[in-house]
């Protein structure tokens, strides 16, 4: 028989340290679909919006959960897409991380060259190095700064790309992309209260193809 239940009520994970952020994964994925779903450069099916398509999550992918609960959920997709994870050595993706990706057929490449990989870039997911999480102000300042996007940068990416961020930002974007309408970002964030709301409702047992 399967073990019991570790708890006997919904949990929802609001984001765990370093660890992994799924609500904020899914409503990334929901922004995706929604953005092309406008322009038609993909179907508007939530789980499919990403087949065949190119993802690179840029940062600091070491502590950044939501690059974590992103690449993961991605993999759980019946057609997932290529990842391409930019960083500094110093912060690249957890190995057990891109283990669990490389072992359910998930395409990655590891590298720290953004403009090599921008034109292929259908999703660019950037994230702020997380001052945070340094020991000392040495070790932070040695990697903050690494990639700036903005909108000399993005003239080589794709006409459709969709660009996201968590947010907060500190200067990983530049202010001078925010009225490209690729950028994506701010309603992402208004993404995260519907998706989140949606969860709940879920959890407090409503129906919601009648809401």
């Amino acid at each position: 028989p399967p073990p019991p239940p570790a708890a006997q009520k919904p949990i929802l994970n609001a984001g765990d340290g370093v660890g992994e952020h799924p609500t904020q994964a899914l409503l990334d994925l929901f922004t995706v679909a929604t953005a092309w779903a406008e322009t038609g450069a993909a179907p508007p099916d939530v789980l499919a919006c990403l087949a065949g398509k190119q993802l690179t999550l840029l940062g600091d992918l070491k502590h950044g959960r939501t690059t974590h609960s992103l690449a993961l959920l991605c993999s759980r997709l019946a057609a997932p897409p290529s990842l391409v994870l930019v960083s500094p050595p110093e912060l690249r993706m957890p190995q057990a991380v891109c283990d669990k990706l490389r072992a359910r057929g998930v395409a990655v490449e590891e590298t720290d060259a953004l403009r090599q990989v921008l034109p292929q870039t259908d999703v660019l997911y950037v994230t702020r190095v997380q001052r945070e999480r340094f020991a000392t102000e040495e070790a932070y300042r040695a990697v903050a700064g690494s990639y700036v996007v903005d909108k000399a940068l993005m003239e080589a990416a794709p006409p459709r790309c969709v660009v996201l961020h968590p947010l907060p930002r500190v200067d990983e974007i530049s202010t001078d992309f925010d009225a490209d309408p690729r950028a994506r970002y701010f309603e992402q964030m208004e993404n995260g209260m519907y998706v989140r709301m949606a969860l709940l409702a879920l959890v407090l047992g409503a129906d919601l193809a009648a809401l």
